[in-house]
């Protein structure tokens, strides 16, 4: 896990985008993701985070877009994922990133 004190880190991350609309059952596990990453200490890993919430009054699919610094996008479908298992891929992703930057800036 992407820990800082037993934390996600967001040194990685360049932009993060959260569409949901609130009138709809499935959104749960967005709303809690969004809670989660909207905390001071995770937000302060990396204060150049951009982190846009787009609440639609549409019916759409509650999703959450990822941009890493390099480019590569990580899409998370709110309806088909738990909370848990949202932060669990993203802090995988963000700590594979990490130890990725580490390597690179040893060679």
């Amino acid at each position: 896990m992407a820990a800082s004190k037993g934390g996600l880190v967001l040194k990685s991350v360049k932009k993060i985008v959260i569409q949901f609309c609130p009138f709809e059952s499935n959104v749960r596990s967005t709303r809690e993701f969004l809670k989660t990453i909207s905390q001071q200490r995770i937000r302060s890993t990396n204060i150049n985070c951009e982190t846009v919430t787009d609440i639609r009054h549409d019916k759409s699919e509650p999703m959450v877009n990822i941009t890493f610094d390099d480019g590569e996008k990580l899409l998370m479908k709110g309806a088909l994922l738990t909370s848990k298992e949202m932060l669990a891929a993203f802090s995988a992703r963000c700590t594979a990133k990490e130890l990725q930057a580490k390597e690179n800036a040893k060679r």
